[in-house]
């Protein structure tokens, strides 16, 4: 017999203790039950005591446009995949420069999702989470797990509305997430300089820059890993 760390708890370990403990009649304030049981009330009894606490996911490199409050509200959005993996910058335009060629060849390794984060010139921060890295392609990729979002300030997130499936194509003069009637909800030129965000079938969004023509001042992509 050994007593448990844990107070009220008696930890029985041998088969004579037992049948010794059965054969006499067990006080009102004893009460026999089993490991598995026990653990569970140990459980309990851990989730209502302590508060549950906001982890922020933890970022792998320094990031010159995403603070705290983007993190943790970005993060409550991710699908369950993303959690507990490190956000890892794989392309910047401060690090590598103004080029949508540069950032195909950064995520050519990538097979997860990634997370674009733009700022443009009015300081606001907007972007897009896609299922698949970007790259080139000859017709449009990803899953309903892409949506679009902007910090205007609060945080708005517009996720795939099941009209169509548009939801990213690489050019090599160009990116381009959602599209419908003609717009896009987010387009970017081959210098990443430029951009153009306007309402969009595939996410039935809201223009995510205060101009429907925006300046771009910096501009990052996270991986998952």
């Amino acid at each position: 017999m050994k007593r448990s760390k844990e107070p009220g708890f008696i930890g029985v370990d041998d088969l004579d203790t037992i049948n010794n403990l059965l054969s006499h009649p067990v006080p009102k304030a004893w009460e026999i039950v089993t490991v598995t049981e026990t653990k569970r009330r140990q459980s309990i009894c851990s989730s209502e005591d302590e508060e549950p606490e906001d982890i922020l996911p933890v970022l792998s490199d320094h990031s010159e446009l995403l603070e705290d409050t983007h993190v943790q509200k970005l993060g409550a959005h991710l699908p369950a995949r993303t959690q507990g993996y490190p956000w890892r910058l794989v392309y910047s335009t401060v690090v590598h420069g103004t080029s949508l060629k540069t950032l195909y060849r950064n995520l050519a390794h990538i097979e997860g999702p990634v997370l674009l984060v733009i700022k443009d010139m009015d300081n606001q921060v907007f972007g897009a989470f896609a299922s698949h890295p970007f790259r080139v392609s000859k017709h449009c990729y990803g899953t309903g797990e892409t949506f679009l979002y902007s910090f205007s300030p609060e945080l708005k997130v517009f996720h795939w509305s099941g009209i169509n499936s548009y939801f990213v194509r690489g050019h090599t003069d160009s990116l381009h997430l959602g599209c419908g009637g003609g717009h896009f909800g987010l387009w970017l030129d081959a210098d990443l300089c430029h951009g153009c965000s306007l309402a969009c079938d595939t996410f039935h969004n809201q223009p995510l820059s205060k101009k429907q023509d925006f300046l771009i001042h910096n501009l990052e992509v996270w991986a998952f890993h």
